[in-house]
């Protein structure tokens, strides 16, 4: 994937505070008005005619901006390895990254980043915008300039978050917890089961007791990817033939099931047998709660210790988006014995153990 690499230091003549890597992969936020009117993406060797507070940060920022800007409807697990390359080739000469993402699909970009990302130690914050940056309301300004402020944030001379996050909206949430909840108002996500990780009012106030302590390890990308999943969502009269025209997809190995409240599904029998045939001819399916707050408690009512009964894993209280992209990346590193083995297990705080 072909990208443009541009430098602007906001600190000359003086030494910078920190060094912040963007990476710009498309969306809202980097759109502005041609002469016509059409949106466009705009050329960040200009960014500080949009963003004159920018030079109050005193960073040294290295833009990498793709070539070919993607609207995150289409974004793809080879965009995801292509994110963690970029992070990976840069890490040690950066002291955080802040990537623009569209926020259509930012909350499965941000969970599969926190899945790859093994032995992070530095800020991978995740911002954008739901009005361009030209708009004279957007909330474009400000959510890059804090998510650059809390990407180059240390304490002590280490990373006050040193792990993967969304900053919108002036609340900063886990990447593996986030969910797109709003379309039309600023606060577009939201983490329902796991606290903010900083709230942004006057001064940026972290919550240091819900950020993880990064390993002592050094950074390895996991980017293996199989993408044989599939997402299916229960609803009262749904058919036995769309059930089974799912569970029997050619190449399938895991199927997410979204469920009733704290993971309950029909108990007729004929779902029941679809479900533990798939089971028999090795697709792992993953119980998932519809409800965004709560989680998976299998056996908790008699429609749920069926599931638990046949084979069916609890996901807790992990979102969809989180998953799916555990899944894939389990799936792509070890095969289905290696995800049965991994995907109720918590990894990058995505879920919460018993």
């Amino acid at each position: 994937m072909n990208y443009n690499k541009i430098n602007i230091n906001t600190a000359l003549p003086a030494s910078p505070k920190a060094k912040v890597m963007i990476i710009y992969t498309g969306g809202t936020l980097g759109m502005t008005h041609n002469a016509n009117g059409v949106l466009i993406p705009f050329d960040f060797n200009h960014i500080l005619e949009h963003l004159p507070t920018l030079r109050n940060l005193l960073l040294d920022i290295t833009v990498i901006a793709f070539e070919d800007p993607i609207d995150s409807s289409n974004i793809e697990p080879a965009h995801w390895q292509t994110l963690g390359k970029i992070i990976f080739e840069n890490y040690e000469d950066q002291d955080g990254f802040v990537v623009l993402h569209g926020t259509d699909t930012m909350a499965y970009t941000s969970s599969a980043l926190s899945f790859m990302c093994k032995g992070l130690a530095k800020p991978v914050i995740f911002t954008g915008a739901q009005l361009p940056i030209s708009e004279p309301r957007s909330d474009a300004r400000e959510n890059l300039i804090t998510a650059l402020e809390i990407a180059s944030a240390k304490i002590n001379g280490k990373p006050i978050v040193p792990e993967v996050c969304i900053y919108f909206d002036y609340e900063l949430i886990r990447g593996c917890r986030a969910k797109k909840v709003e379309s039309m108002h600023f606060d577009a996500f939201q983490s329902e089961n796991y606290p903010s990780l900083a709230k942004a009012g006057v001064k940026i106030d972290y919550a240091t007791e819900a950020i993880r302590v990064p390993l002592d390890d050094k950074l390895s990308i996991q980017s293996q990817f199989d993408t044989n999943v599939a997402l299916i969502k229960l609803f009262p009269g749904i058919s036995a033939a769309a059930i089974k025209a799912v569970v029997t997809t050619p190449g399938l190995k895991a199927l997410v099931m979204e469920t009733f409240g704290s993971g309950n599904a029909p108990s007729a029998s004929w779902f029941l047998d679809i479900l533990k045939k798939a089971i028999s001819d090795n697709v792992l399916i993953l119980n998932i709660s519809q409800c965004p707050g709560g989680m998976v408690t299998q056996g908790k009512y008699e429609t749920s210790k069926a599931l638990e009964e046949i084979g069916v894993i609890s996901g807790a209280d992990m979102t969809t988006e989180s998953a799916v992209t555990k899944l894939m990346l389990l799936l792509g590193e070890g095969g289905i014995a290696y995800a049965r083995k991994w995907i109720g297990r918590s990894l990058a705080g995505e879920l919460t153990e018993d």
